[in-house]
């Protein structure tokens, strides 16, 4: 029976053994490993770095965008440049077309807008013409002044039709008597015989004129002069019957009487075809 070998190592240098065979087995850490603690545990080191690397990423990312969109162009075909290029020429084209179109409209409504002011400015002028002629507006200009004294009574409404008849035909536009009867195209002219009276009286539209006799006319105040002297004209007949006139000419006459407007009894306007 062979003899036993006692146990000679001792209880420290088993321990010494023991833990060396435990290190043994213990797994070394990986970077694997290192990775995912960082993912399940980052640092704030770490998230740092990542946003860093987002931002960078993303600006990669752009910069590749445009350095494609800026190289498109080169690696295209002729064929496709021409027609990119008539693309482009269509639209330009068309803008200002429509470019044209809105300011040939906006000419259009300001022309329109000016003819209508052109065209009530005119019928304003018109109008205001028309009043004067007719007398219902009061009315001031040049013109001139005649004061004619009769202290014999010679004169008749002869005389004074011929003096309304010459201012008339020298352009006169208002004519006014004795500061009170305003002189139109319908005014009447008698002597009184129409009404059985004894004739020498001067009566205009109804109303008696008294010396001395004003007439105040507007109107080029030489033309208007000088049609009342002309050879055989009213001054001269004036003078036939002794009497006196004197004739002023005046940078601004006032005619303040006016007409009411007469309504036509038979007569209608003619409108246009």
């Amino acid at each position: 029976m062979p003899e036993r070998v006692p146990d000679r190592t001792p209880e420290g240098d088993g321990a010494r053994a023991t833990g060396a065979v435990d290190a043994t087995h213990v797994p070394a850490e990986t970077g694997r490993d290192r990775l995912a603690q960082a993912i399940r545990k980052p640092t704030r080191r770490q998230l740092g770095v990542a946003v860093i690397l987002a931002v960078l990423g993303f600006s990669a990312a752009v910069q590749l965008r445009s350095t494609e969109a800026a190289t498109s162009y080169p690696g295209m075909r002729q064929e496709d440049l021409v027609q990119v290029l008539n693309n482009l020429s269509a639209a330009a084209q068309r803008a200002e077309n429509d470019i044209n179109q809105l300011e040939q409209a906006q000419q259009s409504l300001l022309s329109n807008r000016d003819s209508r002011s052109a065209a009530i400015a005119r019928a304003r002028e018109q109008a205001d013409a028309l009043a004067i002629l007719a007398g219902t507006v009061p009315a001031s200009g040049p013109g001139i002044r005649v004061t004619v004294t009769d202290e014999s009574g010679q004169m008749k409404i002869d005389q004074l039709l011929n003096a309304l008849q010459e201012l008339r035909d020298a352009g006169a536009e208002a004519i006014e008597l004795n500061d009170a009867v305003r002189v139109v195209a319908q005014t009447a002219l008698d002597d009184g015989s129409a009404a059985g009276e004894t004739p020498g009286r001067i009566i205009v539209d109804g109303q008696e004129l008294a010396q001395p006799y004003v007439i105040e006319a507007i109107g080029n105040p030489e033309t208007l002069a000088t049609a009342l002297g002309i050879f055989g004209g009213f001054l001269e007949q004036v003078e036939q019957v002794s009497a006196r006139a004197v004739v002023e000419r005046l940078e601004d006459v006032e005619i303040a009487s006016v007409r009411e407007i007469a309504t036509a009894e038979y007569a209608t306007p003619v409108e246009d075809e």
